[in-house]
């Protein structure tokens, strides 16, 4: 093995999913870069150990045997961060970026915005404060910086949003950013939220020069979030750069089940970061490893000496966010096509001569780096991973289901790797977790009986029970 170090940046975006789901229900396939599989994965609940003794994040790892080739292994490498009472949250200063450009016209673009963050207002508590920016030909402040107690206020401003004319996206960004700047909150969460189909055409607009401009103004301590919307000309590449760069998260809304997931279930995780820069950096044992692959993150991936130098980002991650790497290992000893073999190297010693630590059990090491939403120093934490292989079947419901999802992305990308990958088996796996999930989450599933009947005895217009993820939850008659 010549690279026993596999370092990158944590990523709790989630849009993949929800985009190639659009696609899907559509009746197409999604485009193959379109589809990134930690994204995938990520985008579901996971039950995951909280950490402990006041840290902010908790490593859990496994290992089993990878179901598109039984002779390779998947380690799970999953992070989890704290969770934290609404009620202990600190005070918000929030400035929603809203894109009002022609290109956000009809069903799923701007009336799905407005719904979307009046959600979102109907969490805010009365030391939160909102501002409104929105964009179009050029930038403009819709409304000041208002208490979340004027939740009425606030709505109206939103209803009143109309979408036309060219879209200037780089100045509205640079008019949030100073809007945040005068109405910070030492101490306190300060982010924009961003709702656009990021089809910038006025001022800076390539790719490069958002980033630049997204990494300059990110340094003032104002964070960013970005929710991307459109079913045509949704900037997927661009609106994920703005959030990487940001020190925030992505999600695409294509629905209002979405809009709810984001702003309601998840509110925590989307807007409040518990941990910033984090970055994961993986030590393989040769002794046990052959070769290995990172199952996605092909974007965040770092140079190793990067792991340890505080002035490269990291991934960002929120309250109670969750985040989950797959490793596809071959072991030591196993012939497999996926390992590429070249010629022994004439000048080079043989490093395995020079390892202190051998057939000791240890397969890996898992260490991760953070820094505190406001702080410039990171932190550091690390766990040893044992050559202890779990069986698939008797894996947790938590990795079985995770390499469903990883095995579908293989095969939505027609990925080189998908090896015996295929959908009768990753459909049946995933239904197998999802009903052993449930039944912890949820033991009696008579209640639910009883709550069905409950609600029809009261005749109400509409029952509404729906699996979200891996758990059930009931929607209140409307």
């Amino acid at each position: 093995m010549k690279e026993p170090l596999s370092t990158f940046a944590a990523d709790v975006d989630a849009a993949s999913y929800s985009n190639v789901r659009r696609f899907i229900n559509a009746g197409n396939l999604p485009d193959k870069d379109a589809v990134r599989v930690e994204e995938m994965i990520n985008y579901f609940q996971y039950q995951v150990e909280g950490p402990k003794n006041g840290e902010p994040v908790n490593i859990v790892t496994e290992l089993t045997k990878a179901p598109w080739n039984n002779a390779h292994q998947l380690m799970r490498v999953t992070l989890k961060a704290k969770d934290i009472p609404t009620d202990k949250l600190k005070a918000s200063n929030l400035v929603f970026l809203i894109d009002v450009s022609g290109s956000m016209m009809g069903p799923g673009r701007l009336p799905l915005v407005k719904s979307s963050l009046k959600m979102l207002v109907d969490q805010l508590r009365d030391i939160d404060r909102v501002a409104i920016v929105t964009y179009a030909g050029s930038a403009g402040v819709k409304l000041e910086s208002t208490s979340g107690s004027q939740k009425m206020k606030i709505k109206t401003a939103i209803d009143e949003l109309e979408a036309g004319g060219s879209t200037a996206g780089a100045a509205g960004i640079k008019k949030a950013y100073e809007i945040a700047r005068q109405n910070l909150v030492k101490g306190g969460n300060n982010r924009i939220i961003l709702a656009s189909d990021g089809d910038f055409n006025v001022g800076e607009s390539s790719d490069e020069s958002m980033e630049e401009l997204i990494s300059k103004e990110s340094k003032s301590g104002v964070f960013l979030t970005v929710l991307g919307y459109g079913m045509g000309n949704l900037k997927d590449s661009k609106m994920e750069i703005l959030a990487d760069k940001g020190h925030g998260n992505y999600a695409y809304i294509d629905n209002i089940s979405e809009a709810r997931k984001a702003m309601v279930t998840e509110f925590g995780g989307t807007l409040f970061t518990v941990a910033k820069d984090v970055k994961i950096q993986v030590e393989f044992n040769p002794n046990y490893v052959q070769a290995y692959r990172l199952v996605g993150y092909e974007n965040r991936l770092l140079e190793a000496e990067d792991f340890n130098n505080d002035q490269k980002m990291g991934g960002d991650m929120g309250v109670g966010h969750v985040v989950t790497a797959l490793y596809e290992i071959v072991p030591v000893g196993v012939n497999s096509t996926m390992v590429g073999k070249v010629d022994p190297l004439k000048y080079q010693q043989n490093s395995t001569k020079n390892i202190a630590v051998k057939g000791n059990g240890e397969l890996a090491t898992v260490k991760f780096r953070y820094k505190e939403p406001d702080g410039d120093k990171s932190k550091l934490q690390q766990q040893v991973v044992q050559a202890k292989v779990t069986e698939l079947n008797k894996a947790s419901e938590d990795l079985r289901f995770a390499t469903a999802v990883a095995e579908l992305g293989m095969l939505l990308r027609d990925s080189d790797f998908k090896q015996q990958a295929n959908f009768d088996s990753l459909i049946a796996r995933a239904k197998t977790a999802r009903e052993q999930m449930m039944r912890v989450i949820v033991p009696n599933l008579s209640e639910w009986q009883k709550m069905h009947v409950t609600y029809r005895k009261r005749k109400c217009r509409r029952l509404k029970i729906q699996a979200k993820s891996h758990y059930y939850s009931i929607e209140n008659c409307v």
